[in-house]
């Protein structure tokens, strides 16, 4: 069995938003309900189980009812931080591959999703990017360049990122009894030692987050919807 943990909360103080950023409308559509939508449709997932936060899970179970999105077996109450959500959401997933996807990355494919799930059962644990397009530079402690970065070997990772649940389950446990703090879950693979593979995405997969990626989030519907 395949569980996609969705986290979902949040509290919108980058968008400038009175609400989690998950619930704000795209197109016309919530957020949250676009990338629910997309891991219902997704046939190697079996099951979702999405975090979010204690006032938002009225609103939450309202966009599952409402869009018959049968896929979902459980609405969890996240942590403090993103890692506690994560593992919250792990715990409450029954398969024994998970895959960690954010709430607010709702332009995630099919495409996507199908090929980072296949690398992670090729490889033990796989992770959705892109390379990057810039140039990279380290800077000093005063703001001094220090030095530049190989950007072929440079990727911006996104998500799903998927794993074995358990494993990733225990590294969680090791993480927080050591009182650690990681971005990503593939940080806490990192962090004992094992490997993610790197598998191809989009530029497109982007985390809705301020005011200009919803006007970016909405050109990029307008560029589907028109073929």
């Amino acid at each position: 069995m395949v569980s996609a943990v969705i986290a979902a909360g949040g509290k919108g103080k980058r968008m400038g938003a009175d609400t989690n950023k998950v619930y704000l409308e795209l197109g016309g559509t919530e957020i949250l309900a676009r990338t629910l939508g997309v891991f219902q449709s997704c046939p190697v997932i079996d099951e979702i189980v999405v975090v979010t936060g204690t006032e938002d899970i009225g609103r939450c179970r309202s966009i599952i009812a409402r869009d018959g999105l049968t896929k979902v077996t459980a609405i969890a109450e996240g942590g403090i931080e993103r890692q506690d959500s994560v593992y919250i959401g792990l715990s409450a997933a029954h398969g024994a591959t998970a895959v960690i996807h954010d709430g607010a990355r709702c332009l995630i494919t099919d495409e996507e999703i199908r090929s980072v799930v296949a690398d992670a059962k090729k490889y033990g644990a796989a992770a959705l990017g892109v390379p990057v397009k810039d140039t990279l530079k380290t800077i000093g402690e005063n703001g001094e360049i220090t030095g530049t970065v190989d950007r072929d070997r440079t990727v911006l990772i996104q998500t799903p990122q998927v794993f074995d649940r358990l494993e990733l389950m225990r590294l969680h446990e090791r993480l927080r009894a050591e009182g650690a703090a990681v971005t990503d879950d593939c940080a806490v693979f990192e962090r004992y030692g094992r490997e993610v593979h790197y598998t191809a995405g989009k530029y497109e997969n982007i985390k809705i987050t301020t005011p200009s990626d919803m006007a970016v989030g909405e050109k990029i519907l307008e560029m589907r919807d028109n073929g």
